[in-house]
């Protein structure tokens, strides 16, 4: 049973720890910064070039289909490399996997196609 309060005790720690440290972090950086704000520093900035219309602008939602298509393909190099590195060691159990795994993917790529996803439409 000591053991196991052991376990708790030492977690418990590292919360606090994790809590603590960017607490104080901040604090002292809050403290220890000069803090002269005027006009000038409150404004945007956009690449030195003052700031023109809302800072809210619309999205086509074309713009976040494509990046969820590109988050799916680049989760799946994440997942390729590994098993291209340790290949040898895998064998052809692990090669049916990942077979199934692209052609899961092959078929949404094949969805999304048929579907018009990825036909960038000018409005």
């Amino acid at each position: 049973m000591e053991k196991y309060i052991n376990n708790y005790v030492i977690v418990a720690i590292f919360i606090v720890i994790g809590i603590l440290l960017p607490v104080v972090a901040l604090t002292v950086g809050r403290l220890l910064r000069p803090n002269k704000p005027n006009d000038e520093k409150k404004t945007t900035y956009e690449s030195g070039n003052e700031p023109v219309g809302e800072g809210q602008v619309r999205f086509n939602v074309r713009y976040y289909l494509f990046a969820l298509m590109f988050v799916v393909f680049d989760v799946e190099t994440v997942f390729l490399y590994p098993w291209a590195v340790a290949y040898k060691q895998l064998g052809l159990f692990v090669l049916a996997e990942m077979a199934i795994f692209t052609g899961l993917l092959l078929i949404g790529l094949l969805y999304a196609w048929k579907k018009k996803v990825l036909k960038w439409n000018s409005i």
